[in-house]
């Protein structure tokens, strides 16, 4: 039955309307007010686009406290009220392409209407920025306002916190008497990892996003805690201004950033929906590149006259909408916990969830990290969780509603026995995991030891994957890593399904491992906490299996990022008998576990004792080939900017290293510039 037919106040669809109203009501202060949201922002858009759909076709019903009405969340009595002088309103949001031309045409049959021929009409495509939207006043160029959004028309003096953001120009040169700039303040990805680790490590719970963290730190009444946390901002607009117009957006954003805010570099100018949704899709690709989080784009009118003749639909501007990702973060039921064993003995809880769409993909499964995590947390099994999925990292679970909690819903603990293989486990002192001792012989670990060694980024043995190292075990193919290196073709051919092109395929695969270099393989070895960057460091350290064989725990400790707990662990690695003789077959079925001549760094080159960070994408060299060159020119290359950082080299898309160099002033060169850097010509800022 129609809608319209039942829309009697008493009716199921008055009361399925207060009850969003209530419901979205209540998320809405969570989210905005409290920074505490307990459901995912998927499930909060579905719940306010039934209610918007409801009232649509039930006009009568519509009322002025819906929060359909109005934007955001009213402002905390703990800050002082600030009255927007321009609403600061929210957007529509699109979710596919149909949608986003859908609103491309909407703009053009409301301008038809009212009689306005925009001509060539433009569009304006920006990140969505998953922060905190502010508004920052400035009065004869001095800054003397921040506030937050609120609810659209009155939000939250915050100047206090605002100003302990060193990026936020205090003055600008050039500036009308009056001026609001818009913008969003966010958590840089980095930032919000270490900001977490503290929280651990001070016992308190952890933040679930970056979102979050940004907000709450917004929100102190003490600036001291807001400086702590290196805050950022993104400048994307000017609300009201006084002596001064522009005749775009674009105008605008290029006015900001010449008068130093920080305005998105990629912020772009579009023809036609077309480009728009291509740009769309080139913004999803680089999403998990970026260091702070998007979850869409934004795409606006670029003329400023049209958007007074588009005007509002309620709290929703027409002239924008939101580009909506798929989403990273899900509620679903946490089903069981189970305890896996990795490839070094320890137990890792999983979570079996039930199935729910995330990131565009249907997640199962989540990890749990480790029992500290677990604990901090406070995550049981059936439980509502969130779970977050961002690009390839494996899904996690970020956090439980408590609030949801069944009664008796006990606190999990890890198993007595190892799950694989019934040995008792061990929980040393200090440790975050319980640990399988069998090291040898539990096939728990023996799997896991052979996923990793064949993996990405390890071997990368193609053809090699999880099921098929899993089949290999089972069929006694293979008990360990250098059983790899004796299949034969024959052998693999007899097994059922695999066929004579697969087999010769990874034989193949299999003989061109043996190329693969030192730091490489020795990476593949999977010893305790040895990474693709450490691995790396060692290498270059020792230059040979041998010689970090032979060094002790004080040695290994003097190689960069290899603290007194790794050396040690390291070296218990190397001198257990079972993992040498691994390494001694491996060495005699070809690998390298020395370096060459060719990659060790020589001494007395012009980049001896420097370090270079990479960045962006060269025009004719892989990241690799660069890194190659900097070894041999005796630099070492790193992954991340800091004081310590001699130059950075950046090419197209450098993006928030190329930022974070230029705050330190540490040295940016482009290709050319990298030519001359190897040639053994400093930049003439360098200290020498």
């Amino acid at each position: 039955m129609p809608a319209r037919e039942q829309d009697q106040p008493g009716g199921s669809v008055g009361a399925r309307i207060r009850e969003l109203r209530e419901k979205v009501t209540h998320h809405s202060e969570l989210y905005h007010a409290k920074d505490a949201p307990e459901i995912s922002d998927e499930e909060y858009d579905r719940l306010f686009a039934e209610l918007q759909e409801l009232e649509q076709a039930n006009p009568e019903l519509i009322s002025g406290d819906s929060p359909t009405q109005r934007v955001g969340s009213p402002p905390v009595e703990a800050f002082a009220p600030v009255e927007h002088a321009l609403p600061m309103l929210s957007l529509a949001n699109a979710r596919s392409a149909g949608e986003l031309e859908a609103w491309g045409t909407r703009v053009h049959n409301h301008l038809a209407r009212r009689d306005v021929d925009p001509g060539e009409l433009t569009y304006v495509t920006e990140p969505k920025i998953d922060g905190l939207a502010i508004s920052l006043t400035y009065e004869d160029g001095r800054f003397v306002r921040g506030a937050t959004r609120g609810d659209g028309r009155v939000g939250e003096d915050v100047t206090h916190n605002i100003e302990t953001i060193e990026e936020l120009p205090k003055e600008i040169d050039d500036a009308p008497p009056l001026i609001e700039v818009r913008g969003e303040v966010y958590l840089p990805i980095e930032a919000f990892a270490e900001l977490n680790r503290r929280r651990a490590e001070d016992g308190l719970p952890a933040f679930a996003n970056p979102r979050n963290s940004a907000a709450g730190s917004i929100r102190q009444l003490d600036p001291r805690m807001a400086a702590e946390r290196p805050l950022a901002i993104w400048s994307y607009g000017i609300g009201v201004s006084e002596g001064m117009a522009f005749e775009t957006h674009s105008g605008e954003v290029g006015w900001l950033a010449a008068r130093g805010f920080r305005a998105n570099p990629d912020t772009a100018v579009h023809a036609s929906i077309e480009e728009v949704l291509d740009r769309c899709q080139w913004w999803l690709e680089r999403r998990d590149e970026l260091d702070f989080e998007i979850d869409g784009v934004v795409v606006k009118v670029d003329r400023l006259d049209l958007w007074n003749e588009l005007g509002t639909a309620g709290r929703e501007p027409r002239w924008a909408i939101a580009w909506k990702f798929p989403p990273t973060t899900a509620t679903t039921r946490l089903k069981e916990i189970e305890w896996n064993v990795g490839r070094t003995g320890h137990l890792v809880p999983w979570a079996l969830l039930e199935p729910v769409r995330v990131g565009g993909v249907t997640v199962s499964t989540a990890t749990l990290h480790n029992e500290e995590d677990l604990e901090r947390k406070d995550v049981r099994a059936g439980d509502e969780v969130v779970v977050l999925r961002a690009g390839d990292v494996i899904p996690q679970v970020v956090s439980a509603l408590t609030q949801k909690r069944r009664k008796g819903a006990r606190r999990p603990r890890p198993p007595k026995k190892c799950p694989a293989c019934g040995t008792e486990i061990v929980k040393p002192e200090n440790s975050v995991f319980s640990i399988c001792p069998n090291s040898a012989g539990c096939p728990g670990q023996i799997f896991q030891h052979i996923k990793h060694f064949v993996s990405r980024g390890a071997m990368d043995i193609e053809g090699l994957g999880e099921k098929q190292v899993a089949r290999f075990l089972e069929e006694g193919l293979i008990a360990d890593v250098a059983d790899i290196y004796g299949l034969g073709q024959e052998q693999l051919e007899s097994l059922s399904g695999m066929g004579e092109l697969s087999a010769s395929n990874l034989i193949t695969e299999i003989d061109r491992s043996r190329q693969v270099p030192f730091p490489r393989v020795l990476f593949a070895l999977g010893l305790p906490g040895v990474g693709a960057v450490t691995a790396e460091a060692l290498a270059d350290q020792f230059g040979s299996i041998e010689d970090l064989r032979d060094a002790d725990p004080e040695q290994i400790e003097e190689t960069e990022g290899v603290g007194p707990i790794m050396a040690r662990q390291v070296g218990e690695s190397l001198a257990d008998e079972s993992t040498w003789q691994t390494v001694v077959r491996l060495k005699e079925a070809g690998l390298r576990m020395e370096l060459d001549q060719s990659e060790r760094r020589p001494e007395g080159g012009p980049l001896e004792g420097r370090t270079v960070v990479l960045t962006g994408t060269l025009p004719d060299l892989t990241r690799d080939e660069a890194g190659a060159m900097i070894k041999r020119a005796g630099g070492k290359v790193t992954g991340s900017v800091s004081k310590k950082t001699d130059f950075v080299v950046a090419g197209d898309s450098a993006g928030s290293k190329r930022e974070k160099a230029e705050k330190l002033g540490v040295p940016v060169l482009d290709r050319e510039g990298f030519d001359r850097l190897l040639a053994g010509e400093l930049p003439a800022s360098d200290d020498g």
